[in-house]
């Protein structure tokens, strides 16, 4: 983390789990838990059926309400899709986009993702761009050039002005729900190559100011040693963001001087 020149972010994903009573049970339960004083920010990315109950139970917690997908149109014949200017009315911050679970199981593209960056933009909301290959990709010797592509499309014709709203987050693929986690220096060495891909696209003074994140099972036990990483500034938080104290944990690890 370098907090001179960035945000630390904590955000929890909660993928498709929790109805709105549960969402109810969860806020009073981290309220409870949460450090009265913060040095990093707080999210909560919840499907779209409860953001609602979460803008509600979470809005006396300095906590954002994130959600987990959007479609890149802002209205028409899109059944079953919201847009950017619905999540933005009733006052979430964040988006997720690009996960790689949409990637596997909606076929969600280098494309897609970058008119989704877009929408997010235009309507104010943060994006939290999910970047991450697979361990065949890892294998092969490709992952950076890989997440260059990724990157670079997923970035492609937003101004410099508007980056500072973006988060990066990767998560490498072999790492999401299999309890494998990437090590300090696997996750520091790729988070380094995205800041520096930034870099070379809007210059060092931007690079440093946009937040990456790391987003493959970071959990309460390895949270602190990965958050020491200077170009690690925050964890995008799968299954341990579904239990307060495991949550609150990851948050403490973000807090320590």
């Amino acid at each position: 983390m370098n907090r001179r020149y960035r945000k630390t972010i904590i955000a929890g994903n909660w993928k498709m789990n929790k109805t709105a009573t549960e969402t109810k049970k969860f806020a009073e339960e981290l309220k409870a838990l949460l450090p009265k004083a913060k040095w990093c920010d707080v999210v909560v990315c919840v499907p779209a059926v409860n953001i609602s109950a979460a803008m509600k139970a979470f809005k006396d917690m300095r906590v954002s309400i994130g959600a987990e997908n959007l479609f890149y149109e802002k209205s028409g014949a899109y059944t079953g899709e919201w847009s950017a200017d619905m999540l933005k009315d009733l006052g979430v911050k964040y988006v997720i986009i690009g996960h790689s679970e949409r990637r596997q199981y909606f076929g969600e593209t280098d494309f897609t993702v970058n008119k989704k960056v877009h929408a997010a933009l235009e309507a104010g909301l943060h994006p939290i761009i999910c970047v991450g290959e697979s361990l065949e990709q890892r294998e092969l010797g490709i992952t950076m050039e890989l997440i260059a592509l990724q990157v670079k499309s997923a970035l492609a014709g937003v101004p410099a002005e508007k980056l500072r709203k973006c988060v990066i987050a990767y998560e490498p693929v072999w790492a999401i729900g299999t309890g494998k986690t990437a090590t300090s220096e696997q996750a520091a060495e790729v988070c380094t190559f995205i800041r520096t891909t930034v870099r070379h696209l809007y210059g060092a003074r931007i690079a440093r100011s946009i937040t990456i994140q790391y987003g493959g099972s970071m959990k309460a036990s390895n949270a602190a040693e990965l958050l020491a990483q200077p170009d690690i500034d925050g964890g995008l938080i799968g299954g341990a963001a579904l239990k307060a104290d495991e949550f609150v944990d990851i948050i403490n690890a973000a807090n320590q001087d």
